[in-house]
This record gives structure tokens, sequence and C-alpha cells, in this order.
């Protein structure tokens, strides 16, 4: 199966991460990997949803543990 490609408008609406949050993480070399897929500063970005997760799991900080 497929891993689902989400634009940044399905990636608020699953995850409520901003679209211009997500644009700003990308400028900044930060958040979850993407896949930009037309050239120039336009171009059409898609997000993987394991991808998504994956860095849901990396940023998650469990009780007790170290200081966020």
């Amino acid at each position: 199966m497929a891993d689902e490609l989400l634009t940044p408008k399905q990636v608020h609406a699953d995850y409520g991460f901003n679209p211009q949050t997500l644009a700003n993480w990308r400028w900044m070399s930060m958040g979850p990997d993407f896949i930009k897929t037309t050239p120039g500063r336009a171009g059409r970005i898609k997000y993987r949803r394991s991808a998504i997760e994956k860095w849901l799991d990396a940023q998650t900080v469990g009780t007790g543990g170290a200081a966020a």
C-alpha cells in the first residue's frame, strides 16, 4: 500500500499545523520531511503521512524524562 501524500492544507486539517508554519519550518530546514513536486519558489509541496508521524514521534517527550 502506498504512503498517503498530503498537501499543507490537508496536514492542517489532520494535524492542526498551519500551512504558513509548515512553510516557515521548510525555510528554516526543520519540521517534517517534505516532497517538492514542481521546481521554483511556488513549487507544489506534499508531505508523506509517515514522515509527519515519524517527526511527531521524534518530538514526543516522555513524562519524567529530560526537560523539554
